[in-house]
């Protein structure tokens, strides 16, 4: 047998004339590379940030003085760190609703960035909505979301509906109309039962706030969620200023 022949590979076999294995490309598969003494790196949990009340209403809130958002909306005092949010609502929440992308010629070029819309709510009554914008996606949606905690009103839940009569709070108390740019909004209270008569993303920032029964109407252009958002916002929070 000639030299050459030895030299072959067996079929089926993996390996090259010098003995090394199939290429492996990218990271390989999760674990390392099968065979490997290597250990896994363990995964980077993200740290909590502490809190450092910086303004006197935050020192409050952080003391214990204040113990409620009702508390701060009568004395007519302005919440001006996401923190103090955090600390009256732990239970709150927060869901990117809308992400989309702004590009505008300057004399650099074309210039482009990424702008999100948050909504918190903890589905009990409380609900806010933020928007921001910034060159990445990442920092748009803290951005958003921070502004969101800035925004949280309280929301008066009952039962409006003369259908119902219940004594139970899961509707609006009376018929409310909010309206951010374009888009007009009206929420009738409706019996128990019946769920939220509304659009998808209209239905998901009513269910954030707490809202289980009502009709919905809405007028105008309804896919600009800036002006949406906006405008459910402020039916909202109509049910505690009025009520």
């Amino acid at each position: 047998m000639s030299q050459a022949a030895q030299s072959k590979t067996p079929q089926g076999k993996p390996g090259g004339p010098r003995g090394r294995g199939a290429p492996v490309y990218g990271r390989g598969p999760p674990g390392g590379v099968k065979g490997s003494d290597r250990p896994r790196r363990p995964r980077r949990e993200p740290v909590e940030e502490v809190w450092v009340p910086k303004t006197s209403l935050g020192k409050k809130v952080n003391s214990g003085e204040i113990t409620s958002i009702e508390e701060i909306i009568e004395s007519g005092l302005r919440i001006q760190e996401a923190g103090i949010i955090k600390k009256l609502l732990p239970d709150l929440t927060s869901e990117v609703v809308d992400v989309g992308i702004i590009q505008k010629m300057t004399s650099n070029g074309q210039s482009t960035r990424f702008k999100a819309m948050v909504a918190a709510g903890n589905e009990n009554g409380y609900l806010g909505i933020g928007q921001g914008k910034s060159k990445q996606m990442r920092i748009a949606i803290e951005k958003a979301t921070s502004q969101a905690f800035l925004n949280v009103s309280p929301i008066k839940f009952g039962c409006g509906s003369w259908e119902c009569r219940c004594d139970k709070k899961h509707s609006v108390p009376f018929k409310v109309r909010g309206k951010g740019g374009s888009v007009t909004i009206e929420i009738i209270p409706a019996p128990r039962g019946l769920g939220l008569v509304a659009g998808g993303k209209i239905k998901r920032l009513l269910q954030l706030a707490g809202l289980k029964d009502a009709w919905t109407t809405a007028k105008g252009s309804t896919p600009t969620m800036n002006s949406t958002s906006k405008a459910v916002l402020d039916c909202l929070r109509q049910t505690f200023s009025q009520g």
